[in-house]
Formats: structure tokens, C-alpha cells, sequence
């Protein structure tokens, strides 16, 4: 695995995820297989989360990795799991499920290096599996389905070779498994760094940790590892010599851009694959016509499908299976997870999660979309608003200091500042309907169950508790009750009750004396 910090970055043009399609229907010389490694502690990332669940751009280091493999269209997919194996292995279930297809898991109950963790991977493919096995490591994110398609197209080559590993050239090879040559360039072996000798170390090839392997080869290579080494461990790489001993060719697929197989092992080096990662996602979609006004203060996952003439400004996080259709304007300051935005909408300042919003409508700033939210066409959900599981009706308009919870408005109605939909009880929640064409007072409050029908009005303040029908005006019109010198009475001594009694003797100095003005009239 190779550090993010020893990498060259790639031209701007260059992307990180390219499209599957157009080597997914290649027809591979043999089947394929998959043993993917995720059974390790991972102790450098300092967390109780297991490594290869820490997320980079939307997907946990394993679904990168998972993903990558069905980008091939593979027989198999193993997972070899370990350390916190319930919670890797549930993970594996969910990525399947996203997937559509079967993914198995292989559990290694003690740690004792890479080859006897292939060993178990192998334990869950048939017996009689013939062909190519693929083995990847859940910590290199950024390896993608076109690389491994490449690898497999140079395995595939005559005379087919017992393993095709893919290395990379770094300035500095500290630490890595060094690719040992001879003079005609054919591979020797794979030396560990502990394991290394002082010309061995000088190599700046290394081993990326990724192979296509004879599965037939394999499984007679792995018979005949032994710990004979610094780690006392069964070594994967160990495999090369045994095949050269055999006098099996072993083929090497030197990578040009190094960081596709750019390891995480701390959190360091996480955040530094995670913003080159991002940089190729922002790379991508700029050169497919959308506008990044800062690409440095943007973030956009590796599932979010955004259109042309679409236009980020600074400040935004595009998570998750958001959509951003032609036209539309996400920021400053977004942050939208799962959110499907319409042609020509507006989002400014907003925070919101699984929810809808219209073409030509508009959000923001400081508004909340919470699940369940549906902004129709031209709608406007305004200033210090949050709604939750709301449908809006076309060109309904919501400005300001509001909550929209449970509900369905109508079209073209407008819903007064400070308006609450009182949707809970206590104990259930309850829904209010608003018809279209609906004109309500600033501070109206809708206790559901309550439905408001077409063209209703409503004053100021008023509070809704029953049925209103079509055409109606509602108001609450309780008198306003004044009790003099509440304060004074009950709150002797306080700030206030001494700031009224200051207002009361300034208010008397300056009215008129009545009883001198009638003895000057008389």
C-alpha cells in the first residue's frame, strides 16, 4: 500500500471514478473471483469504528473496495473479516443489498498475515473454482473497476501467468514490500521492508497489495508459505518466489498513476485520500459543464449526479444520492444529503436530508429540510423555516420563521411568519391539510387533525382547531385583557417592576395637571 503523501498528483483532467460501461461486457478468459481483506485491527486509525468503515466521499473504505470488484462483473465476491467481524459483516450485507448481488464474508479468527487470511477467503469459494482470483485490501479507496479491468487484461495475456501484481513507483518506498526484478525485467519476488536488504530497500517499486492470481496456483503456493520472517507471519507475497520456483511466469502491472492504490492507515492519511479523492469527483463534473465557484470549500460524494449549467458557490457538501437537475444554484453554505433538486431551483444556506425540491423553487437561507419533504414547482420554503414529511402545492409560498410537520398545502396559498403546524399530541402524530389559494395570518397555529379548505383566510394570531370551509375567514378574537400595575403588585423589587416605576413617574411629569387646569378654566 502506498501513502497518499509519497503520491504525484494526477493531471486535473483526470477523474478518479470512470464509468464501467464499455468493460463490463468484455468477456473475461476465465472466471473471476474475489477475496477482498478486511479482518485487520486497523489500531493506527485510533477509533472503535473498524477501519474499513471509516467513510471517504460517501462510501466507507469497504464499499469503495466492494464496489470496485462488482464493477467487473466477478463470479465471486469474498470478504474476509476479522476484528469487529459483526459489524463488518453487516456492513458487507448492506453493500450487497445496495448492489443487487450476493456478496460472501470469510471470518479469520486470528491474524496471521495476509496469506492465511487469503487461505480463509478461499474457504468460501467452491472447491472446483477454477480461473482468476482477484485479491484486493479494503484500505485502498481509491482503486477503481477500470484499473482492475486492466490488470486483469495484463494477467490475461500468453503465456497466462501464476500472479499479476500490480505495483507503483514512489519517490520514497519506505515501509513497503519492495518488487524485486532481474536484469530482463521479469519479477523475482516481493521483499518486505523488515525483511529487506540494503540494496533491496533502495527499490522504488513497490507492492500496491493487489494481485490476479491462477486460483489452481494459488491454492498449491499457499500450501507451501511458512513464517520464517521478522513478522513470524504467513506472508501473500511469499507467493511470487514460490511460483518463480515452480517455474511459473509472474507479470507485473506497473501503475502510472500511483495514487489509485494510495493506503489509509491513520486518519492523516484518510483526510489526505479523501481530498484528493474529492479533487477528481470536483474535476469531473467541472469538465461536464457544472460551475464550482471554490472547489477548495467543496464536497461532493461519488454518488451525487449533478446536470450542466448547474452552479455550486463556496461552503457546500453535496452528500449521498443527491440530484441536481439543469440550471439549479446549491449555496453558499449547503449542506443536502439525499436531496433531489428541480431545474432552475435555488438553495441558499440550507441543511436538510431525504427530501424534494421543485423546479424553480426556492430555499434558504437558513432553512431545514427534513425527510419527507416535497417543495412543489416554483414553491418557496423562506428564512428560518423547517418543514418535515410536508407536501407543498406549485408556487406556495412559506417565507419565514415557520415549522411545516405533517402536512399537505395546496397551490399558490401563502402561509403567514411564525406559523406552526401543531402535529403532535404527546403521543401520536397527526396531519393538517391546507387547500390551495389559502391566505393565512402571520402566527397562525394549525392543531392537527385539522383540514383548512380552499381560500381561506385567517387573522393574526389565530389558532386553528376545527374544520374551516372554503371561502371562510377565521380569527381568534379573545380581548385583550391589561391588568395595571401587575408588576408592581407581584414583582416588587425586580428590574422591572423599578424600570415601570420610573416610566410611571416620567409619564406623570410630563401629563398636564388636571385640577390646576380646571381652576385656570374657572
Amino acid at each position: 500500500r502506498v501513502s497518499f503523501t509519497m503520491m504525484k498528483k494526477r493531471k486535473m483532467e483526470e477523474i478518479i471514478f470512470p464509468s464501467a460501461e464499455g468493460f463490463m461486457s468484455k468477456t473475461a478468459a476465465s472466471p473471476i473471483a474475489f477475496i477482498i481483506l478486511a479482518a485487520g485491527l486497523g489500531t493506527r486509525m485510533k477509533s472503535s469504528t473498524p477501519k474499513m468503515l471509516h467513510e471517504l466521499c460517501g462510501r466507507s473504505m469497504l464499499s469503495h473496495a466492494v464496489h470496485a470488484a462488482a464493477g467487473v462483473s466477478p463470479h465471486h465476491i469474498v470478504v474476509v473479516t476479522g476484528h469487529q467481524r459483526e459489524r463488518v459483516q453487516q456492513a458487507v450485507a448492506d453493500i450487497a443489498e445496495e448492489l443487487n448481488r450476493p456478496v460472501l464474508t470469510a471470518v479469520q479468527e486470528e491474524q496471521n498475515g495476509t496469506g492465511h487470511a487469503v487461505m480463509c477467503g478461499l474457504s468460501a469459494l467452491p472447491e472446483d473454482f477454477t480461473g482468476t482470483i482477484l485479491v484486493t485490501t479494503s484500505d485502498v479507496p481509491m482503486l477503481d473497476s477500470a484499473t482492475l479491468h486492466d490488470l486483469l487484461d495484463v494477467h490475461d495475456q500468453h503465456p497466462r501467468p501464476a500472479v499479476t501484481v500490480l505495483t507503483a513507483t514512489v519517490p520514497d518506498p519506505t515501509g513497503y514490500g519492495r518488487i524485486v526484478r532481474n536484469s530482463n525485467g521479469e519479477v523475482l519476488s516481493i521483499v518486505e521492508q523488515a525483511d529487506a536488504s540494503e540494496d533491496e530497500k533502495v527499490i522504488n517499486e513497490v507492492n500496491s497489495g493487489v494481485y490476479a492470481f491462477d486460483a489452481t496456483q494459488l491454492r498449491r503456493s499457499l500450501e507451501l508459505l511458512d513464517t520464517n520472517n521478522e513478522q513470524g507471519e504467513l506472508y501473500l507475497t511469499d507467493v511470487i518466489s514460490i511460483a518463480r520456483q515452480a517455474d511459473r511466469p509472474v507479470r507485473a502491472h506497473r501503475l502510472d498513476d500511483a495514487f489509485v492504490v494510495a493506503g489509509v492507515n491513520n486518519r492523516v492519511q484518510m483526510a489526505e485520500v479523501a481530498a484528493e479523492m474529492n479533487r477528481r469527483i470536483l474535476t469531473h463534473w467541472m469538465t461536464e459543464g457544472v460551475t464550482i465557484v471554490d472547489p477548495l470549500n467543496t464536497w461532493i460524494d461519488v454518488d451525487v449526479e449533478l446536470s450542466r449549467d448547474v452552479t455550486i458557490l463556496p461552503g457546500c457538501q453535496l452528500h449521498g444520492t443527491t440530484t441536481v437537475a439543469e440550471g439549479a444554484t446549491i449555496g453558499p453554505d449547503c449542506s443536502l444529503t439525499n436531496i433531489t433538486v428541480g431545474r432552475d431551483a435555488e438553495v441558499v444556506r440550507a441543511h436538510g436530508s431525504d427530501a424534494v425540491i421543485g423546479d424553480g423553487a426556492t430555499v434558504g437561507p437558513w432553512a431545514y429540510l427534513r425527510p419527507g419533504t416535497n417543495l412543489g414547482p416554483e414553491s418557496k420554503m423562506g428564512t428560518f423555516t423547517e418543514m418535515k414529511n410536508a407536501t407543498i402545492g406549485r408556487g406556495t409560498k412559506v417565507p419565514h420563521l415557520s415549522y411545516v410537520g405533517d402536512a399537505t398545502v395546496g397551490e399558490y396559498s401563502n402561509i403567514g411568519a411564525a406559523s406552526v403546524f401543531v402535529n403532535y399530541d404527546g403521543v401520536h402524530k397527526h396531519h393538517t391539510t391546507i387547500g390551495s389559494h389559502v391566505r393565512m395570518g402571520s402566527d397562525t397555529m394549525y392543531v392537527a387533525p385539522v383540514t383548512v379548505g380552499d381560500g381561506v383566510y385567517s387573522g393574526a394570531g389565530t389558532v386553528i382547531r376545527r374544520d374551516v370551509p372554503p371561502g371562510a375567514l377565521t380569527y381568534s378574537d379573545a380581548p385583550q385583557r391589561i391588568v395595571k400595575d401587575w408588576v408592581l403588585d407581584h414583582r416588587a423589587g425586580t428590574a422591572a417592576a423599578t424600570a415601570a416605576t420610573q416610566a410611571q413617574a416620567e409619564t406623570a411629569a410630563t401629563e398636564p395637571d388636571n385640577d390646576s387646569a380646571e381652576n385656570s378654566a374657572e
